[in-house]
């Protein structure tokens, strides 16, 4: 029942420049205080770009060094997605790395056919839950949120919920922001957990303008933290005790479907 210090960090990105990024994000969270999970936004190393021949990394190489530097350095989990090439495919992969070294990792699911991004990248097939002091957590990015039934939380066997936490990286453009807001929300509700959206900010390579509203909400979908159009970092704290009492009291996922993802 304990909670979890969550940290969302919204900022903008330098464009296709891997250097600058990892050296901006690593002066952000060197002052932070304590914190258990460090969320930063979708392809945070280089922007949302389709140039994965010229800016992917082998795996394990540079930015999952850094991630895991500084997840050593500030004994925190760090979490954030970048380019990834792996065995001859490129894939846009969120790791999640903890402070002993260890990770995992999920490929982006729903990949956004309206910039190409399925001509350049390969789609993942997986969901991942991770666990941090107790919390299962599913970490997911940008376009995933527009798909309910990849996002939901299935009962099984041995546990009624499949995690307690939704976490959704991004690169969301300003036009479509009120989208952004109301499936977080939506999220949240459907599968009686919290769920975390972290966004950019700023005029990518494309000219494509984000304007960020990260923001955590609660498994009624109350907005617990929001932050706006501005650059910042945030920490809020989730409660574990109000989330299982909520479920208790309104065990709606007993009567939820049961099905099978291709």
């Amino acid at each position: 029942m304990m909670p979890l210090r969550t940290t969302l960090i919204q900022s903008e990105l330098h464009w296709e420049n891997v250097a600058a990024n990892l050296a901006h994000f690593e002066e952000l969270i060197w002052e932070l205080p304590s914190t258990d999970l460090i969320i930063l936004p979708e392809m945070f190393s280089t922007g949302f770009s389709m140039n994965p021949e010229l800016l992917s990394e082998a795996v394990h190489t540079r930015t999952f060094r850094w991630m895991r530097q500084i997840s050593e350095q500030k004994n925190t989990v760090l979490m954030g997605s970048y380019i990834v090439r792996d065995q001859g495919n490129f894939f846009n992969r969120l790791y999640a790395v903890y402070p002993d070294g260890s990770s995992h990792f999920y490929d982006k699911k729903h990949l956004f056919g309206l910039a190409g991004e399925q001509e350049h990248y390969t789609s993942g097939s997986q969901k991942l839950i991770i666990e941090i002091k107790g919390w299962r957590i599913c970490p997911m990015i940008c376009y995933d949120l527009r798909f309910p039934i990849w996002s939901r939380s299935r009962a099984s066997f041995d546990q009624l919920y499949e995690y307690d936490l939704l976490v959704y990286v991004a690169s969301w453009p300003k036009p479509r922001i009120n989208a952004w807001d109301t499936l977080l929300a939506a999220r949240a509700i459907e599968n009686q957990s919290y769920a975390i959206g972290v966004n950019r900010l700023g005029t990518d390579g494309n000219a494509l303008e984000y304007c960020g509203h990260s923001a955590v909400y609660d498994f009624l979908g109350k907005n617990q933290l929001d932050l706006g159009e501005t650059a910042g970092i945030h920490t809020a704290i989730l409660d574990k005790q109000s989330l299982m009492l909520f479920r208790e009291e309104y065990p709606f996922q007993k009567d939820s479907d049961s099905f099978e993802l291709p």
